[in-house]
């Protein structure tokens, strides 16, 4: 099979390291791709927000499966641009449709999701620039901290988790007003603080049938302590220490079922993976957000753990025949150091000669933002390298990765020590 991968970053890396070792590839291309890609699979430039321009890629290359990394193009309705070209529409989309999607280009749609299906999560209630001072009002009545979420999509920076309620009452203002996330915060969910421990569950799904995928726990904070600025994660671990049976069965009956068969009933058609972000309040899960497609860098550390032919998963999963795989898990821990930038999340200069990746042995570097060019391999972006590591232990595999992390240098290089600190 010729399979193409949508995007750019250490997911799709991923992905593509994971499905070149099935013997059922033929080729592989990844668009756009970045430095890692290139070293196994063949990058295509195009814009993927552009579907003409990725029709033109799937049929002058002979693609027979297309996977989506990243959650724009499935907001934006790529799967449904497959099913409605007759030249297309036979190719599978690893990806669900646009209004699936919604569960993650909208947190009002989430939420009442959730609350239509009886899934446990935050109380909250949403708000425009209509309903601006009702807002206000909703803050008074509640306690500190206040947690506003952009409604759309806002590459992960659209949360804000204030102390101060006249601070809250400014930054409402400041995103259904002046458009402090674009269009992202043209409406704004209000919810109530949860407090407890964070982690991620990743299920496949046909859309009858699904699989639970092992959990993650993603670090997102620039500062060790889990302090400073959000980012889009500075590290993961796999397994999740405190997910027991019993928490396991808690979480697959009382939100994973639910959210299976709630889509169903809703006649919601979902192919693909879905994120559920959970908090654990006590000894309950709750949701915090559902994504519509897989985590990064919790992908880096679940993918591998997965020993299954990963094109045979998603040929199973387009048939919708997901019930008859058997998902094999490896049960060391597996743990990612993300390498970032200098300055990032803020401003970050690209372009930087990354020394030290030929040198990688027990640990795999799964590219972020890489370049290729002059036979050189240069920082692109943000985060910029992944290092996952396998270990009988947590504190064994941070061993291997942070060993690792020392053995590759590019000026500005940063990285957090304490991943997992809090297990």
């Amino acid at each position: 099979m010729n399979v193409l991968i949508i995007g750019s970053g250490g997911r799709e890396h991923t992905f593509a390291w994971k499905l070149i070792q099935s013997s059922k590839i033929n080729k592989l291309f990844v668009a756009p791709g970045n430095a890692g890609t290139e070293a196994i699979a063949v990058n295509l430039n195009i814009d993927i927000s552009d579907f003409q321009a990725v029709k033109n890629a799937v049929l002058s290359h002979g693609i027979h499966m297309v996977v989506v990394g990243p959650e724009a193009p499935l907001v934006e309705g790529i799967h449904d641009f497959f099913l409605e070209d007759e030249t297309l529409k036979t190719i599978p989309v690893i990806g669900p449709q646009k209004e699936a999607a919604t569960l993650e280009g909208s947190k009002e749609f989430a939420k009442e999701f959730m609350n239509r299906h009886n899934i446990p999560t935050a109380k909250y209630q949403a708000f425009t620039s209509e309903t601006l001072g009702e807002g206000k009002h909703f803050l008074e009545k509640m306690t500190a901290p206040y947690v506003l979420k952009a409604d759309g999509l806002a590459a992960g920076k659209g949360v804000l988790i204030l102390q101060d309620v006249e601070e809250a009452k400014r930054e409402l203002e400041a995103m259904l007003l002046n458009s402090k996330f674009g269009n992202a915060s043209k409406t704004v969910v209000i919810e109530e603080f949860l407090e407890g421990i964070e982690l991620s569950c990743f299920v496949i799904t046909d859309g009858k049938h699904y699989k639970i995928l092992p959990y993650a726990k993603d670090y997102k904070r620039i500062g060790e302590g889990d302090k400073g600025l959000n980012t889009g994660g500075m590290g993961a671990v796999s397994p999740v220490p405190f997910v027991d049976e019993v928490f396991h069965r808690k979480i697959e009956e009382q939100i994973v079922q639910p959210t299976i068969e709630g889509l169903k009933k809703d006649g919601i058609s979902y192919k693909g993976f879905i994120f559920i972000g959970l908090i654990k309040v006590g000894d309950q899960p709750k949701v915090i957000e559902y994504n519509v497609r897989m985590g990064d860098p919790e992908t880096e550390v679940v993918l591998p753990r997965v020993k299954n032919d990963l094109l045979e998963v998603f040929k199973a999963l387009a048939n919708t025949e997901l019930d008859t795989v058997d998902l094999k898990i490896d049960q060391r821990t597996a743990v990612t150091v993300m390498l970032v930038s200098g300055g990032y999340p803020e401003g970050y200069e690209k372009g930087m000669e990354i020394r030290g990746l030929e040198d990688v042995r027990n640990a795999t570097a799964f590219h972020a933002g890489t370049l290729r060019k002059n036979g050189k391999t240069l920082t692109n972006g943000g985060r910029v390298i992944s290092l996952t590591a396998f270990g009988n232990t947590m504190q064994e595999a941070l061993s291997i990765a942070y060993d690792t992390a020392g053995q590759i240098s590019f000026e500005g290089k940063y990285f957090r020590k304490d991943i997992g600190f809090d297990l």
